[in-house]
């Protein structure tokens, strides 16, 4: 006995009607591409865990980001590769760092794209922390604050969109929007990344900022994994601090805790595609496991029906030209 074919069938052996009834839209408008910029003339410096991620020197970032604004989207997130490092990584809130002179040289360019700076002092700190560490070994949270209070400074001062402080330490959101109000920074969003995982995905990203910690690791100050009621607390006091968009990270393992912290703060919610989930897809399609399009894209819709605004991802210049 043949049975009659669902509506929702149907709708999806019709082209046009199953693109009106698509539960769930993903354009390049919903995407951010994050960039490495690096000191230096002219120069591109491949990052081999990460296959098509380079370390750009400013001219080129400023070339790069054209073409991805001209691909339809919007922003890129900065991360500054400096030359120098140091214990308390004076190069992040230096107002001639490569992270302000990338953002100058890229909004003098292309203003209509919305540039976010990385707000964390990891890629800056000889010993590979995200805030300054005592002479006990622990990170010291309240004089870390000071230090991103003033990167992110630095970084408006440059002509910043947003900021993105990703360093975990407690109330640092906080900081940085007493901070910028009192520098005329009310107008300029905060970007936390509220529930950020101390995560095994974040390996090639080390690699390409040179921020591996020098000893122990992130987990003081990082999540743990297996807490999603933490991820959703976090997110509700980065909201109560100031915070304009909150970020889960990483995304694909975390669907879960973004469509919670998406139920529990209704503010637009960022989630972090990040190297490690890059990495791998990239490997995968190389070796002819599966092919990267159709996976790329279906990852990104799933980031999406979980409930992310933006994604933050790696693929998004691929991502964009596969979706024109």
């Amino acid at each position: 006995m043949a049975f009659p074919a669902t509506r929702m069938r149907r709708l999806r052996q019709t082209g046009l009607l199953r693109a009106m009834v698509r539960e769930t839209e993903l354009t390049p408008a919903h995407l951010v591409q994050p960039m490495f910029v690096q000191l230096g003339e002219d120069s591109r410096t491949p990052i081999e865990a990460m296959p098509g991620v380079e370390r750009l020197s400013i001219s080129n970032a400023v070339e790069e980001a054209g073409a991805v604004h001209r691909l339809g989207v919007p922003a890129v997130l900065l991360f500054g590769v400096p030359t120098e490092k140091d214990e308390r990584a004076s190069g992040a809130y230096d107002d001639e760092g490569v992270v302000a002179l990338a953002v100058r040289a890229i909004k003098e360019a292309h203003p209509e794209l919305v540039v976010i700076t990385d707000v964390c002092l990891c890629a800056y700190t000889s010993h590979g922390h995200c805030g300054v560490v005592r002479t006990d070994g622990a990170v010291d949270n309240d004089v870390s604050l000071e230090l991103l209070a003033k990167t992110a400074i630095s970084h408006a001062r440059a002509g910043a969109d947003a900021v993105a402080p990703s360093d975990m330490m407690d109330g640092r959101v906080g900081a940085l929007r007493a901070q910028l109000d009192a520098e005329d920074g009310k107008e300029l969003p905060i970007v936390a990344y509220s529930a950020k995982f101390a995560s095994a995905f974040y390996g090639p990203f080390r690699e390409a900022a040179g921020s591996a910690p020098a000893s122990g690791d992130r987990r003081t100050y990082q999540m743990d994994p297996a807490n999603a009621d933490e991820a959703v607390r976090e997110a509700l006091l980065d909201v109560d601090e100031g915070a304009d968009v909150v970020m889960v990270k990483p995304a694909l393992p975390y669907l879960d805790v973004i469509r919670r912290v998406k139920d529990a703060t209704r503010v637009p919610v960022a989630a972090y595609n990040v190297s490690g989930e890059y990495a791998m897809v990239k490997a995968a399609a190389a070796a002819g496991y599966l092919e990267e399009r159709a996976t790329v894209l279906e990852g990104l819709t799933s980031i999406r029906r979980a409930g992310a605004d933006v994604v933050i991802t790696y693929h998004a210049k691929e991502a964009a030209q596969w979706l024109q």
